[in-house]
C-alpha cells in the first residue's frame, strides 16, 4: 500500500495488507460514524458490485453476460429480502427483459401526441454525473440546457449575472416551460453592472416566474453559477460550475460545469435546494415582482450604464504582432526563404488584422532594403486611410506614406496608399516602370480577377507581391490563386479565428417578412432600383416588423452599433 491519506473501508484484503506493513509505518483508523454508515456502506457495496459485474460482462457473449448480470443483482436483492423480511424488496427485482424506462407521457392533448418523434431528453444521462469543459468532442452546454428546460417541472437558477445575449438564445424554451405550468425562480445580482436590465425585464414577462436580485453593485457575496432542474419523477439534475447566463459562457467559452444527478448525488441536490431556499429568503435579494416598483427603480439605476465618449489614438509607443499574427509572418518568411515564393496570398478572417500583418511584413523587408518603395492598393478611401495610419504606427514614422485617392495628391510615388480606381484613372502605368515598386500589397485580393486589377498585376514586377483577403472563393468560380501558383501561403478562416478566441462568436437572427419580389423587373444589372425602393420604403408593415425584431433581439438600442443596407443612395438608414 502507498503512503498517504485514505478514506477506505477496511475489508479482509486491506486488513491483511495492513498487518503485513513494517513497524516503521504509523496507521491511523477511526470507527464508522453511524450517521454516515448508510452512505459509506452503500457506496462500498456499489463499488464491489460494479467490479463483479464487469467480470461477468468481459466473458461470454453479450446477451448471456447481460442476463447473468441481472441474475446476480436479483440474487443480491433476494438476500436483502430474506434478511430484512420485507416483501417490498422482492418487488425491486429486475425484470428479465432488461429494459430501461425512459419516459411516460399522455397520448391525448399533449405536445408529445402531436409528434411521432421520441420525447426530448438530455444527451447526458439522468443518473450519472458528467463534466462539461466546452470541448467540441462533448455535448453542447447550450443544447443540453434547452433539453433540460423542456423536460423539467421546476427550475431554480443561481447566477452572478444575466446577459441578454445569453437569455435570448433560451428565452423561447423558458417561455414554453412557464406557459405549460413550469415554475421558474432565479437569483442574481447587479454587481459591477454586469446584468443586463433588459434580461430582467424579459424574464419578468414570463408566466410563473420569480426573480430576486442583490442591489449592491459595489460588492457581492454571490459568485455561484448553478442551474437546478427539478423533476417529479425523481430524476432531478443540476449544473454547477463557471458559466453565467451569457452567450459566450453557454456557447464558445472554455467554461467547466459539472452535471450532478439526483440518483447519483442525492445529498448534493438536497443541499442545493436548501441553500437556494436560504438565499431566496435572505433580505439582501430583493423581489422583482410587478408590485415592487421601488426595487425595479433601484435595479434600473444600478444597471443602466452611462454613455462614455470613446477617444481614439492613431499611434502607440510600441506595437508588436500578436502570437497568431507572428505565426502568419513566419509562414510568409518560410515561403520566401525556403521555397522561393515571392508572390504570396494571406487568407484571414476580417478582424484578425491582415493590414497589421502586412505592415510588419514590410517592416521586416525594410531591414533588408531600407529605401524600398511600397504600393498599397485598396478600393476605398477609408480603408486606405486606416491602412496608412497602421503602417505609420508599426514603423513608428508619422510621415510614412501618402494617399493617392480622391482629393489627395502625393508629392512622391515612393510610398503610396492608392485606390485601384485612381491607379487606372491617373494612368500610373505611364508614370512608373514595371520594376518601380519593391513591395506591392493588394487588399481584398478576391477582386483581382476584375480588368482594373489585372492590368496592375500584369504590369508590375515587384520583388514582393502580397495579397490579402478573407474570401478567396468567388461566386463566378474565377480563380484568384492563379497569381500565386494555386497556393495559399497562410490561412486562418473565420471558424478557426473564433475557436482560437480571436473573434467574437456571432448569431444570425433571421426574420421572415411578407415582401413579394416576383413582380419586380429584373435585368442584367439586377432588380430595378426604383421598384425595389417603392416596395421596401412604402411598406409600413415591414418597417414595423424590422423595428420590433431589433427591439426583440438587442439588449438596448442606445448601446447598439448598427449597419444598414439600403436599396439605393436615395434611402438612408432610419432604424437606429
Amino acid at each position: 500500500m502507498q503512503e498517504g491519506i485514505y478514506e477506505q473501508l477496511i475489508n479482509k484484503k486491506i486488513k491483511a495488507e495492513l498487518d503485513d506493513l513494517p513497524d516503521v509505518f504509523a496507521v491511523e483508523k477511526e470507527e464508522i460514524d453511524e450517521a454516515e454508515a448508510r452512505v459509506l456502506l452503500s457506496n462500498y457495496i456499489s463499488s464491489v458490485t460494479r467490479n463483479a459485474l464487469s467480470h461477468i460482462r468481459d466473458g461470454g457473449n453479450k446477451e448471456d453476460a447481460l442476463l447473468r448480470q441481472i441474475q446476480i443483482c436479483n440474487e443480491i436483492i433476494d438476500v436483502l429480502h430474506q434478511k430484512l423480511n420485507d416483501d417490498d424488496f422482492a418487488r425491486l427485482k429486475l425484470d428479465d427483459h432488461a429494459e430501461i424506462l425512459t419516459s411516460i407521457y399522455k397520448t391525448i392533448n399533449t405536445a408529445q401526441s402531436l409528434s411521432r418523434r421520441k420525447p426530448i431528453r438530455p444527451v447526458t444521462p439522468l443518473t450519472q454525473s458528467s463534466l462539461f469543459t466546452g470541448s467540441h468532442a462533448e455535448p453542447n452546454m447550450l443544447e443540453e440546457l434547452k433539453k433540460e428546460i423542456a423536460t423539467s417541472d421546476e427550475i431554480e437558477w443561481l447566477v452572478s449575472f444575466i446577459k441578454w445575449s445569453g437569455l435570448r438564445i433560451i428565452i423561447e424554451e423558458l417561455r414554453n416551460f412557464t406557459e405549460r405550468g413550469g415554475r421558474l425562480r432565479i437569483i442574481t445580482t447587479s454587481y459591477m453592472e454586469a446584468t443586463d436590465y433588459k434580461a430582467l425585464q424579459e424574464l419578468s414577462k414570463l408566466a410563473n416566474t420569480e426573480i430576486r436580485v442583490s442591489l449592491d453593485k459595489e460588492r457581492t457575496r454571490l459568485h455561484a453559477k448553478a442551474y437546478l432542474f427539478k423533476r417529479k419523477t425523481g430524476f432531478s439534475t443540476a449544473y454547477i460550475g463557471s458559466s453565467n447566463l451569457s452567450n459566450p459562457a453557454l456557447t464558445s467559452g472554455l467554461e467547466w460545469n459539472l452535471k450532478v444527478t439526483e440518483k447519483d448525488s442525492f445529498d448534493i441536490i438536497r443541499k442545493f435546494e436548501a441553500t437556494f431556499e436560504g438565499y431566496w429568503n435572505d433580505e439582501e435579494f430583493k423581489s422583482l415582482s410587478d408590485d415592487e416598483e421601488e426595487n425595479w427603480s433601484k435595479v434600473r439605476q444600478s444597471l443602466m450604464k452611462e454613455q462614455v465618449e470613446e477617444t481614439k489614438e492613431q499611434y502607440f509607443l510600441d506595437i508588436r504582432p500578436y502570437h497568431y499574427q507572428q505565426e502568419i509572418l513566419d509562414e510568409l518568411e518560410v515561403e520566401r526563404t525556403v521555397h522561393g515564393h515571392m508572390k504570396n496570398l494571406v487568407v484571414a478572417a476580417t478582424g484578425v488584422g491582415k493590414t497589421v500583418i502586412s505592415a510588419f511584413d514590410f517592416k521586416r523587408f525594410l531591414q533588408q532594403k531600407p529605401n524600398a518603395k511600397l504600393l498599397f492598393i485598396a478600393h476605398r478611401e477609408e480603408i486606405l486611410k486606416q491602412s496608412m495610419y497602421t503602417f505609420r504606427a508599426v514603423l513608428k514614422d508619422a510621415n510614412f506614406g501618402e494617399m493617392f485617392v480622391g482629393r489627395f495628391e502625393p508629392t512622391s510615388f515612393d510610398q503610396l496608399f492608392m485606390s485601384i480606381q485612381s491607379w487606372n484613372s491617373r494612368k500610373m502605368k505611364e508614370k512608373t516602370t514595371a520594376d518601380f515598386y519593391d513591395f506591392i500589397i493588394v487588399d481584398e485580393f478576391h477582386h483581382a480577377t476584375a480588368p482594373t486589377y489585372r492590368t496592375l498585376l500584369e504590369f508590375y514586377e515587384p520583388t514582393i507581391l502580397l495579397g490579402l483577403t478573407a474570401t478567396p472563393e468567388r461566386m463566378d468560380n474565377q480563380n484568384v490563386l492563379s497569381y500565386f501558383d494555386d497556393r495559399i501561403a497562410s490561412e486562418m478562416r473565420l471558424t478557426e479565428a473564433i475557436d482560437r478566441k480571436l473573434l467574437s462568436p456571432f448569431h444570425y437572427f433571421c426574420v421572415t417578412d411578407n415582401v413579394d419580389l416576383s413582380a419586380i423587373t429584373w435585368s442584367r444589372r439586377g432588380y430595378d432600383t426604383d421598384e425595389l425602393t417603392n416596395v421596401y420604403t412604402s411598406n409600413d408593415r415591414r418597417s414595423d416588423l424590422v423595428i420590433r425584431s431589433v427591439n426583440k433581439y438587442v439588449t438596448a438600442l442606445d448601446q447598439v452599433k448598427a449597419l444598414g443596407f439600403c436599396v439605393s443612395r436615395k434611402v438612408y438608414g432610419f432604424l437606429l
